[in-house]
């Protein structure tokens, strides 16, 4: 059996087309094209038209790369842009004409759990775990543990703080102003003051592209490399000197640097603050060497997905 498996977010889509594996999931192929689709969403709570119009673009080579690989069963899934705006769910019958099936728009709750599922995924861990997720729209924390039988999850939340939801929400200056910057963090102190207390000695992984561009960053990548990126280590010292950085330089000189996708380069001051607070937020329940660092996983919703449709369930 071959799979293909869509994480459609309010900033990108991923695809995943893999197959089953003695050891596991084997992943053949993988693109992730930045099309912005919560673009406005935050305040009009609507699709603008130049973002469907770029979704659907991308699913359309997205099919041909499935067609292209023959693929036996595939899914997709809708997160924070398509549950907020108004049209979501008729947005994904247009995507279903291109891509020959239905995207799902799932609940915070279910994003969270298949994140859980897919960011281990290739990962050596054990013991309690918590899996946070930055995206465009939403953050997602998922409390669980690593046992020799796999990964459970145990507790979620999904909080209304993502890169680009923030973003339009609060900067406008280039660079952003410090005033503008603490609202920012204003409000993501607030989502995670909300969120369950983290469990001591815990071990922090962080998935999806905020965290994974600031790992391509830290290690200076010219191109992107997933086996130097997945299962890498940032420190908290290097996550704040990285946003503090970032959020020095107009958007012109962030777009040169090296390990920074210059389609990112707007929202991913936001992106640092939320992964620097997460950190924060955990070290606060957390003692001990590994309090001041996470686990860097460049996997998650559609690698949990892909594994659902291996297994049945």
């Amino acid at each position: 059996m071959r799979v293909a498996t869509l994480d459609i977010g309010t900033n990108s889509v991923l695809l995943l087309i893999a197959e089953p594996g003695p050891h596991g999931l084997v992943p053949l192929f993988e693109r992730a094209t930045i099309t912005r689709l919560g673009e406005g969403v935050d305040r009009t709570k609507q699709l603008a038209a130049s973002a469907r119009e770029r979704t659907l673009r991308c699913a359309e080579e997205y099919a041909r790369d499935i067609e292209r690989f023959g693929v036996t069963r595939a899914a997709a899934v809708g997160t924070s842009a398509l549950r907020d705006a108004e049209g979501g769910q008729e947005f994904t019958l247009e995507l279903a004409r291109v891509l020959g099936f239905t995207p799902q728009v799932i609940a915070g709750e279910r994003e969270a759990a298949l994140t859980f599922r897919g960011a281990l995924s290739g990962l050596t861990l054990s013991g309690p775990v918590i899996v946070f997720d930055v995206g465009g729209g939403s953050t997602e924390i998922v409390q669980g543990d690593v046992q020799a039988a796999g990964a459970v999850a145990r507790e979620a939340v999904s909080l209304d703080i993502g890169s680009v939801r923030l973003f339009e929400r609060h900067i406008s200056a280039d660079p952003p102003r410090a005033d503008e910057l603490a609202r920012v963090r204003a409000d993501i102190e607030q989502a995670l003051a909300g969120a369950p207390r983290a469990a001591p000695n815990v071990t922090l992984v962080g998935v999806a592209g905020t965290v994974t561009t600031l790992a391509s960053i830290a290690l200076a990548l010219d191109v992107y490399d997933s086996a130097r990126v997945h299962g890498a280590r940032l420190t908290r010292r290097t996550v704040t000197e990285l946003a503090a950085s970032l959020a020095r330089v107009p958007l012109a000189e962030r777009r040169t640097r090296t390990g920074l996708d210059p389609r990112r380069a707007d929202v991913i001051v936001v992106g640092a603050a939320i992964v620097e607070a997460v950190l924060a937020w955990r070290g606060a329940a957390t003692r001990g060497s590994d309090a001041d660092e996470l686990v860097v996983s460049d996997r998650g919703v559609r690698f949990g997905l892909a594994e659902e449709l291996l297994i049945g369930h």
